[in-house]
């Protein structure tokens, strides 16, 4: 009887003080955000570079190869062993720099977007706290979503200036 009672005790505030749940739809509002396309805009402007840089290396690259094409024949072996190791030496060149290009621009897309997601998830947090909830669920991932849900998308849009 004792632990009936001492289990009852612990669960009636639990009870009493029903939780306020809130939801958000994250990836809607991610791609609402002006910032985003800022971002995007900013990604395309650094990958436009790198692709610029990219062709001129391979269009020097193609040159080299018509170009040892046309004369491996009359090359001597010493020649025309250093002309494929140069060449092979420019493949690999560009190898490496593609690369680099997309783990650069893979870095910056994740620098440009760690302000934008810490402004979204302060206003989650803040129209999350103004509207009493204790949890706040990102509706992506949910299966179900009870009416008695808040649904803070409107909130937060108007917390960030969205429309």
């Amino acid at each position: 009887m004792k632990k009936i009672i001492f289990m009852l005790a612990l669960v009636l505030p639990m009870l009493v003080n029903a939780q306020k749940l809130g939801h958000i739809n994250s990836q809607e509002l991610l791609a609402a955000m002006p910032e985003l396309k800022d971002m995007q805009a900013k990604l395309d402007t650094l990958a436009g570079q790198y692709e610029v840089q990219f062709a001129n290396m391979q269009e020097e690259f193609n040159k080299k190869v018509a170009e040892f094409q046309q004369q491996q024949s009359t090359m001597t072996a010493g020649v025309r062993e250093f002309r494929q190791q140069e060449i092979a030496e420019m493949e690999q060149r560009i190898y490496i720099f593609r690369e680099t290009a997309q783990k650069d621009i893979q870095s910056k897309q994740q620098e440009f977007l760690m302000p934008i997601q810490k402004r979204m998830l302060d206003a989650i947090q803040k129209v999350g706290a103004a509207e009493g909830c204790t949890y706040v669920f990102d509706s992506m991932a949910m299966l179900y979503i009870s009416p008695d849900a808040l649904n803070l998308m409107p909130l937060v849009k108007k917390e960030l200036g969205i429309q």
